[in-house]
């Protein structure tokens, strides 16, 4: 679908357009040409996604319209929380007992969940991730992150992942040198933590990618 007609009927959910002029549309969704806007408008009217109602001065949305949003739209997910993750040297002992749940839309999660259970959270302790970003966020101390557990093989040098060392789970940037047959797990933070080096047969595993930053609550401006 067109980017105007995505515009077209966000604007339709919100306003009626039958009530606006196209140059009045047009500014509502940036586009200052009114032949393009009536163009798209009745794109959206052949295609079954508009109703226009002249005699009512009405434009919405048609219930396909509405039902196909229904089914196709976010959701909340239920993304157990399995204890903590260190993002510092790998201090914090794997858990698997299930601490609660975090309630997420799917529309913070991209790519869209294949499956809620395809992904865990664990709430971050320590500074060492704190200059890395995912989509924009940066990993702080008290943070929650999502992790993809379908990606515990699928990781590539590069990705932040969940790693498991001797039983004890870290965030960190994992990078393969492969020259060397070194693993290196790197901090990214405001203080100077040194790498965590692994030979290939080392004790240690590669549980899931961070997919994303659930960022904690921060109230009165802090």
């Amino acid at each position: 679908m067109h980017t105007i007609q995505e515009m077209l009927l966000k604007l339709a959910g919100e306003k009626n357009l039958g009530q606006m002029t196209l140059r009045e549309i047009g500014a509502h969704i940036g586009e200052t040409s009114p032949q393009k806007v009536k163009h798209h408008l009745a794109q959206l009217e052949k295609k079954g996604l508009l109703k226009v109602d002249k005699k009512k001065g009405e434009v919405r949305k048609t219930m396909q319209e509405w039902k196909k949003e229904s089914e196709g739209g976010a959701r909340i997910l239920s993304i157990p929380i399995l204890g903590a993750v260190n993002a510092g040297p790998a201090q914090i002992y794997a858990d698997t007992n299930i601490e609660g749940f975090l309630k997420v839309s799917s529309a913070l999660l991209n790519p869209a969940p294949r499956d809620a259970q395809t992904y865990l959270a664990l709430k971050v302790v320590g500074p060492s991730m704190n200059r890395a970003e995912i989509q924009g966020k940066r990993i702080d101390d008290g943070d929650y992150v999502i992790i993809d557990i379908a990606d515990r093989y699928g990781y590539k040098d590069g990705d932040i992942v969940l790693s498991i060392i001797d039983g004890m789970a870290n965030i960190k940037r994992f990078r393969h040198d492969k020259e060397n047959g070194v693993v290196m797990l790197l901090s990214e933070s405001t203080k100077d933590f040194p790498p965590i080096y692994i030979h290939e047969n080392d004790n240690y595993m590669i549980n899931g990618k961070v997919v994303q930053v659930i960022k904690k609550p921060r109230f009165g401006g802090v």
